[in-house]
C-alpha cells in the first residue's frame, strides 16, 4: 500500500523568504549613503552656519590724533579678540582699504572732537560688540536696521543713498564706511559695533557703502546661489557620465565632462546677467571662472568614479557641497566662521569662484589672479585624477584580458578532453574520419568559439 505524501509548506515558503531576505538587505546597504549624507550635511552646515561669530575681523578707526588711537584701543580691549581695529590716517585711505579687503568697516570720527576713551569702552559695552555676532546673522537680510539711544542706521538705504538717519543740520556726524559687496553680514556686524558709539555723541550715524551690490542683488549673496547652481548642474552629471557611460572609453568621459561644463557655465551666466540681472557687467570673466570651476568638479568626479564607483555621489557631494558650500564665504566670511572652515576658504575652490566674481564684478579686479589660480589649481588637480584613473583602468583591463585568455585555454582543455580521437584504425586512405570525424570536430571548434566570446563579452575586452 502507498503512501501519498504531503506538499511541504514549509518548504514552499522557504525560497520566498530567502528573496525577501536578500532584497531587504540589499535595501538596507544602499540606505547607508543617504544616511552618510545627512550626517554629512548636519556636520557641515550646521558646524559653519550655526554660531557665527567674528575671529580678529578688521575694522579701523579714521583719524590720526590721540583720541583716534585711544578709541580703537579701548574697543580692542573690550572686543577680546573677535574684533581687530586699526587706525587709518584718512578717509581715502580707509576707502582704498575697504576695496582692497583689508579691513571691512572704518568709523570716521566728526570733526568736532572725539569720544573720549572711557566714552569709548561704555559706548563699545552698551554695542555688545561680544554678543553682536549672535544677532548678526539673524539680521543680515535685506534692510536690516539697528538702532540705540537715538541713533537710526538703515542698511537698506545706506547701500543706496549712503546715509542713515537724518542728522541736525550744521552738526557734524560720525560716518561708517562699509562694502557690502565683500561681506553684507560682515557689514551689519561692524554696524552692530559702531551704531552705539555714534550715540554716544548723540548724533545719527551715517553709513556710507563704498562698494554696493547690483541693484537686483541687494544682499550680495546671489553669487553664492550661482555657485551652489552650478555646483549642482556639475556633480550631477558626474553621475550620468560615470554611470551611464561607464562603458565608454575614458577619453570619452573626458571629453564629455570638458564639453558639460561648457554648457553649465553658460547657463549659469545666463542666470546671473540676463535673467536675474545679478550681474550688471563683466559676464565674459564671469563666464570664464564658471567654466574653470565647473570643469574642475566634473573631470575629479569622472576620474574618482573609476575607484568609488556607487560610493561616488557621496564623495563629490564631500567635496563640492559639504566642504565647499560652507567655506565659500557666500554666506560668512571666514572671519566669522571657526578656524576649520575659515582654513578651507584659502584654497577651496568653491571660495575661489565666489570671492574671484565679486572682485571681478565689485572690487576692479583686486586680488583676482590668485582666486583664478586657485579654480587653475582645481582644474589640474582633476586632470591629475583622470590620469590616474586612466592608468587604474589600463591596468585592470589588462588584468581582466588575461583572465579571459586563462579561461578560454581552460575551456579549450575542457572541449579537447571531452571530444575523443578518431580511432586511426577507422581512418580511410584519403585520412576521412569515420563516423563524422570532421563534424566533432567542427563541434568542438565553435563551442571554443562560442565559449571566447562570451568570455569577452563579460569581461567588457
Amino acid at each position: 500500500m502507498s503512501t501519498v505524501r504531503r506538499p511541504d509548506h514549509r518548504s514552499a515558503h522557504r525560497p520566498a523568504r530567502a528573496a525577501h531576505a536578500n532584497g531587504l538587505r540589499h535595501v538596507l546597504t544602499h540606505l547607508i549613503t543617504p544616511l552618510l549624507m545627512c550626517i554629512g550635511m548636519g556636520l557641515a552646515y550646521l558646524g559653519a552656519f550655526a554660531h557665527p561669530a567674528p575671529h580678529h575681523l578688521s575694522v579701523a578707526v579714521v583719524g590720526s590724533g590721540r583720541s583716534a588711537q585711544l578709541l580703537a584701543q579701548s574697543i580692542n580691549d573690550k572686543a577680546g579678540g573677535d574684533l581687530e581695529v586699526r587706525t587709518v590716517s584718512d578717509r581715502a585711505a580707509a576707502v582704498d582699504r575697504l576695496k582692497h579687503q583689508d579691513i571691512f568697516g572704518a568709523y570716521v570720527i566728526p570733526a568736532e572732537g572725539a569720544q573720549g576713551a572711557k566714552g569709548a569702552a561704555d559706548a563699545v559695552d552698551a554695542s555688545g560688540a561680544k554678543g553682536a555676532p549672535g544677532g548678526a546673522g539673524r539680521s543680515g537680510a535685506v534692510g536690516a536696521s539697528s538702532g540705540s539711544g537715538g541713533s537710526t542706521t538703515s542698511r537698506g538705504s545706506a547701500g543706496r543713498d549712503g546715509v542713515g538717519g537724518a542728522a541736525r543740520p550744521g552738526k557734524p556726524v560720525p560716518e561708517l564706511l562699509v562694502a557690502t559687496a565683500g561681506s553684507d553680514t560682515s557689514a551689519t556686524v561692524v554696524q552692530k559695533v559702531f551704531t552705539p558709539i555714534a550715540a554716544q555723541q548723540g548724533a545719527p550715524l551715517k553709513v556710507t557703502d563704498v562698494a554696493p551690490t547690483a541693484e537686483d542683488d541687494p544682499t550680495g549673496q546671489g553669487v553664492f546661489f550661482l555657485l551652489v547652481a552650478i555646483s549642482i548642474g556639475s556633480y550631477a552629471s558626474v553621475a550620468v557620465i560615470g554611470g551611464a557611460g561607464a562603458v565608454l572609453p575614458l577619453r570619452l568621459r573626458t571629453a564629455l565632462a570638458i564639453g558639460t561644463s561648457f554648457v553649465v557655465a553658460l547657463i549659469g551666466t545666463a542666470f546671473a546677467g540676463p535673467v536675474f540681472h545679478l550681474v550688471d557687467h563683466g559676464l565674459g570673466g564671469l563666464w570664464g571662472m564658471a567654466w574653470l570651476y565647473s570643469a574642475g568638479v566634473l573631470l575629479i568626479g569622472t576620474g574618482l568614479h573609476t575607484f568609488l564607483k556607487r560610493w561616488t555621489t557621496l564623495g563629490v557631494m564631500t567635496l563640492f557641497v559639504m566642504l565647499n558650500f560652507t567655506s565659500s564665504g557666500g554666506i560668512f566670511r571666514p572671519e566669522m566662521q571657526n578656524g576649520f572652515f575659515a582654513a578651507l576658504h584659502s584654497f577651496w575652490n568653491g571660495a575661489g569662484f565666489v570671492e574671484g566674481v565679486r572682485s571681478h564684478v565689485y572690487f576692479g579686479g583686486y586680488g583676482l589672479a590668485g582666486h583664478v589660480w586657485t579654480l587653475v589649481g582645481w582644474l589640474v588637480a582633476g586632470l591629475v585624477v583622470i590620469g590616474v584613473a586612466a592608468l587604474a583602468e589600463k591596468r585592470r583591463r589588462t588584468a581582466e584580458a588575461e583572465t579571459a585568455a586563462h579561461a578560454v585555454a581552460v575551456a579549450a582543455a575542457a572541449v579537447a578532453a571531452t571530444v575523443p580521437e578518431p580511432a586511426r584504425s577507422g581512418r580511410s586512405a584519403g585520412g576521412a574520419e569515420p563516423g563524422g570525424g570532421h563534424g566533432s570536430a567542427h563541434a568542438a571548434a565553435a563551442l571554443l568559439e562560442e565559449r571566447e566570446e562570451e568570455l569577452e563579452e563579460a569581461v567588457g575586452v
